[in-house]
């Protein structure tokens, strides 16, 4: 049983070695014996926990992607109205959109694994999944919202989902770029969000 605790210790550190070369430098700077010495492990431990750089990238993404929903359904918690599906999709959205350093470097590293997914049909497959796995939450949150009659009925809410998606994904590259504050592209998401309730 140490062994395993020491290995999946191991392979945490390396994963979180191996997202902040990703959002310091680029997928330029995740080099195995970048990642190692980052780590502090040897190059061969890399190499032994993830025998190719492309799992270890799925394994950052994933544990990207795992690092979001927690915090999002931490927000959920705390908001006012827990149970409602207009605070969950709202939280949901405003989870993709950068608004401090840690966001901002997660969407760093984001958008530079997107890039080399376009070529790597492996981390696509990763990263597809998890846009799936969302449009399919989101499209839920609509409906559920839809049916106690706080969004419109008759609203396209499979197609709404990934326009949703879509605009936050945007929102989030254009803080990144400098065009728009957190605050601003938070504000452009809740025009839309509003734009689909009933009115009351």
């Amino acid at each position: 049983m140490p062994r395993q605790v020491d290995y999946d210790s191991r392979r945490r550190r390396i994963v979180a070695a191996a997202f902040a070369l990703v959002s310091e430098e680029g997928l330029e700077g995740m080099t195995v014996r970048d990642v190692a010495a980052r780590a502090g492990v040897s190059v061969g431990a890399v190499q032994r926990c993830f025998p190719s750089k492309e799992e270890m990238m799925a394994s950052v993404v994933e544990d990207m992607n795992a690092r979001v929903s927690a915090r999002v359904q931490g927000r959920i918690a705390d908001s006012a109205d827990p149970g409602s599906a207009t605070t969950m999709l709202r939280h949901t959205l405003a989870g993709i959109l950068p608004h401090d350093e840690p966001t901002l470097a997660e969407s760093r590293a984001w958008l530079a694994f997107a890039a080399h997914a376009a070529v790597t049909p492996a981390l696509a497959a990763v990263q597809r999944e998890q846009y799936d796995g969302l449009a399919e939450l989101v499209a839920l949150l609509l409906r559920t919202a839809q049916a106690s009659g706080d969004v419109r009925p008759g609203t396209d809410t499979d197609g709404e989902a990934d326009a949703l998606i879509a605009l936050a994904d945007g929102l989030g590259m254009q803080v990144l770029m400098g065009r728009r504050t957190p605050g601003e592209a938070l504000a452009t998401l809740d025009r839309r969000l509003a734009a689909l309730r009933t009115a009351r």
